[in-house]
C-alpha cells in the first residue's frame, strides 16, 4: 500500500471518529452549545484542555524551532508551560464559580458595564482570529504534503470537518472531539520519538535520549560542532537579548492565562473543585508532549544534516558539502516549504549560515556563492520520520497528528468567536429578549460566518505557526489578562480602568506587531518598519511585545480607577464572594 493511501485512510478514519462523536454528542441547548451542560468530567476536560491549548503550534511548529533555534527556541517552552501553571491557580478557578458562559460576560458583570463587554468582544475577536491563522496554516501544511493537494483545497477540506463538529456539536462535541484528538495528537508525537531514539542514541526515551550520547559524544555537543562547522549559533547557547528572552517567555505565560478559549474549558466542568482537578490532568496530559519536544528538536536538527549524503569534503574545505538531496527533500521540495537553489551551478548542496560574515567569507574562497537550501521551520515534526526512514504507517500517524492538533485548537476558537457573538453581542447588548432556540442558531451562523474567515487567514498568515501564534499570545497578555486578574484580587478596580486599561493594551500591542510584520493590513502595504534589532523598542521584539502593553493596561487601570468612583458595593461583595470557597463546592 502506498503512502498516499495509506495516509488517506489513516487520517479519514480519524475524521470519521470526530464527526461520529459530534453528531453522538450534538448541542441541543445554549448551555450545551456553549460550556457542554457544566456536565465534563476532570479526566475528560482535561484531556481536552490539553488538546485545546497543545496547538498546531506545540505539535508542528515547536520542535522546529526549537531544532533550529537551539537555546532560543525554549522560551515557547517555558513561556507556555508557565502560562499554564498560571492560568490553573489564579484564574481558572475563580472563573469557574462564577458560574457564566463567557469571558467577556465575567468583565460585564464584574465590571457593570455593557461598553467593557463590547471591548472585551473586540479584544477576544482580534485575539483568537490571530492564533486561528496559525493553526489554519498547520493544517494547509499538513494537506498539501501528505494528501498530496494544492493548501486551498486542503484548507476547505479542514474547514469542513470543523463545520460539521463545531457548528452541530458546539462545546459539548467539541469537548468530546477534542478528548479523541488528544489520543491522536500524543500518539503521533510520541512514536516516531522514541523511534528515532532508539536510531540515534539506541535508548528508547526520549528524554532520556537527549542527554544521551553518540559516537561518544554527548547529543548536545555534537550538535554544537555541526551547527558551528557550519557557520550557525551554537546549538546550546542563544543569540537573543536577555530582555527579548524574558519579554516573550512573560508575554506567553500571561498570555496563556488571559486566552479566552483556554478559559472557558474551565466552565464546562460541574464543581469548582473538578476545575482544579482538571487543570492537575491537563498539565500532566501536557507534559508529555512538552517534555519531548527538546528532544525531538535537537534529533531532528541532527537528521536534518546527517542524512543528506555528505559529498568529498576536501582538504581545502572541511565544511560539509552534500552530492545530492535524499528523497525525502524531494518529495518536500514538491509543498514549496524546503527549496534548493544551485548558486553556483556545481550540482552540489552548499547548506550553511551566509548570514555570518566571517564565515560567508570563508565560503566565498570555495566558491561558493551563498547558502542553498531553506527550510520552513513548521515542517520539521512532519518530516522527521521521512528523514529518519520510519515505516510509511508512522509517516501516516504523524499526519493525522498534525491535522489533529490544528483543529482540535481551531474548533476551541471559532466556538470562542462565536460565543462573543451570538451571546455577548446579540444577547448581551442588541436582543437581550432573544430566545434561546434563535441565540443557538445565530450562535451557529456565527461560527460558520468565523470558519470561513479563519480559513481566509490561513492562506497567507504573517509568519510560522509558532511566531503567529506567539502574537495572539501578546495581543491576550496586553488586554484580557490584567481586567481577568484585577478583577479577581483588586476590588477598587472599576470599569472606567477596564475600558481604558484594554484599548490601550490591545492598541498598542496590535500597532506593534502590526507595524514589524503586518498582522492583517498587508493589502496597505504593512509591515512599515524593518524587522531588526536595532529597531525594536527597548530591543523586544514583536513576540515580546505584549509585556509593554500588559504594562501599559496596568498602569492605565489603575490610574483612572482611582481618579474615579469606585466599583459599587455589590460588585465589591461579588468580588469576595469569588474567592472565598463553599463547602458545597469542596
Amino acid at each position: 500500500m502506498s503512502l498516499k493511501v495509506l495516509t488517506y485512510l489513516v487520517v479519514g478514519a480519524s475524521f470519521a471518529l470526530y464527526i461520529a462523536i459530534a453528531i453522538w454528542s450534538r448541542a441541543r441547548s445554549t448551555g450545551d452549545f456553549y460550556i457542554a451542560g457544566k456536565g465534563v468530567s476532570p479526566v475528560a476536560n482535561g484531556m481536552a484542555t490539553a488538546a485545546d491549548w497543545m496547538s498546531a503550534a506545540s505539535f508542528i511548529s515547536m520542535a522546529g524551532l526549537i531544532a533550529f533555534l537551539g537555546y532560543d527556541g525554549s522560551v515557547y517552552l517555558m513561556g507556555w508551560t508557565g502560562g499554564y501553571v498560571l492560568l490553573a491557580l489564579f484564574l481558572a478557578p475563580y472563573l469557574r464559580k462564577f458560574g457564566k458562559f463567557t469571558v467577556p460576560e465575567f468583565i460585564a458583570e464584574r465590571y457593570y458595564s455593557r461598553t467593557a463587554r463590547i471591548v472585551a468582544v473586540i479584544c477576544l475577536i482580534f485575539i483568537s482570529f490571530t492564533y486561528v491563522a496559525g493553526q489554519m496554516r498547520g493544517v494547509g501544511i499538513v494537506f498539501s504534503r501528505f494528501l498530496e493537494v494544492e493548501v486551498t483545497i486542503g484548507l476547505v477540506i479542514g474547514m469542513g470537518i470543523v463545520f460539521v463538529y463545531a457548528v452541530l456539536g458546539g462545546m459539548k462535541g467539541i469537548t468530546y472531539t477534542q478528548v479523541a484528538q488528544y489520543c491522536v495528537l500524543i500518539f503521533a508525537y510520541t512514536v516516531p520519538a522514541i523511534f528515532i531514539a532508539i536510531q540515534i542514541s539506541g535508548n528508547a526515551i526520549p528524554q532520556l535520549a537527549f542527554g544521551s550520547s553518540v559516537d561518544g559524544i554527548s547529543l548536545l555537543d555534537k550538535l554544537d560542532d555541526i551547527v558551528m562547522s557550519l557557520g550557525f549559533t551554537q546549538y546550546t547557547s542563544g543569540a537573543k537579548s536577555t530582555i527579548d528572552i524574558f519579554c516573550i517567555t512573560l508575554a506567553l505565560m500571561v498570555g496563556t492565562a488571559g486566552l479566552p478559549h483556554v478559559i472557558v474549558r474551565f466552565f464546562t466542568v460541574p464543581k469548582v473543585r473538578d476545575a482544579r482537578v482538571s487543570a492537575g490532568y491537563a498539565l500532566l496530559f501536557i507534559a508529555v508532549l512538552y517534555t519531548t519536544a527538546p528532544a525531538v528538536g535537537a534529533m531532528a536538527r541532527y537528521n536534518l544534516i546527517n542524512t543528506m549524503q555528505p559529498g568529498d569534503i576536501g582538504a581545502e574545505n572541511g565544511n560539509l558539502v552534500y552530492e545530492e538531496r535524499p528523497d525525502w527533500m524531494r518529495t518536500w521540495e514538491a509543498t514549496g516549504l524546503i527549496n534548493h537553489e544551485d548558486k553556483n551551478g556545481d550540482g552540489r548542496v552548499q547548506y550553511y549560515n551566509d548570514a555570518n560574515p566571517a564565515f560567508a567569507q570563508t565560503a566565498q574562497s570555495y566558491g561558493w556563492e551563498g547558502n542553498e537550501l531553506s527550510v520552513d521551520r513548521d515542517i520539521i515534526v512532519l518530516s522527521n520520520p521521512e528523514i529518519a526512514g520510519l515505516p510509511d504507517w508512522v509517516i501516516a500517524l504523524v499526519a493525522a497528528g498534525g491535522i489533529a492538533a490544528a483543529l482540535s485548537t481551531a474548533a476551541g476558537l471559532l466556538l470562542v468567536i462565536s460565543a462573543a457573538v451570538s451571546h455577548d453581542l446579540i444577547k448581551g447588548i442588541f436582543v437581550p429578549d432573544i430566545s434561546e432556540k434563535n441565540e443557538l442558531l445565530a450562535g451557529r451562523i456565527a461560527a460558520a460566518f468565523a470558519i470561513m474567515v479563519a480559513g481566509y487567514l490561513g492562506f497567507d498568515p504573517p509568519g510560522w505557526v509558532a511566531q503567529v501564534v506567539a502574537f495572539a499570545f501578546g495581543l491576550a497578555a496586553a488586554s484580557l489578562f490584567p481586567v481577568i486578574l484585577l478583577g479577581i484580587f483588586y476590588k477598587r478596580a472599576n470599569k472606567q480602568g477596564a475600558i481604558a486599561g484594554m484599548v490601550t493594551g490591545l492598541f498598542f500591542t496590535y500597532a506593534y506587531i502590526e507595524y514589524f510584520k503586518g498582522l492583517f493590513l498587508k493589502w496597505a502595504g504593512a509591515p512599515w518598519g524593518e524587522d531588526v534589532a536595532a529597531n525594536w523598542l527597548f530591543g523586544i521584539s514583536p513576540e515580546g511585545i505584549g509585556v509593554i502593553g500588559m504594562l501599559l493596561n496596568f498602569t492605565v487601570a489603575l490610574l483612572v480607577s482611582h481618579l474615579t468612583s469606585p466599583p459599587p458595593e455589590r460588585i465589591q461583595h461579588m468580588i469576595e464572594n469569588i474567592r472565598v470557597p463553599r463547602a458545597i463546592d469542596h
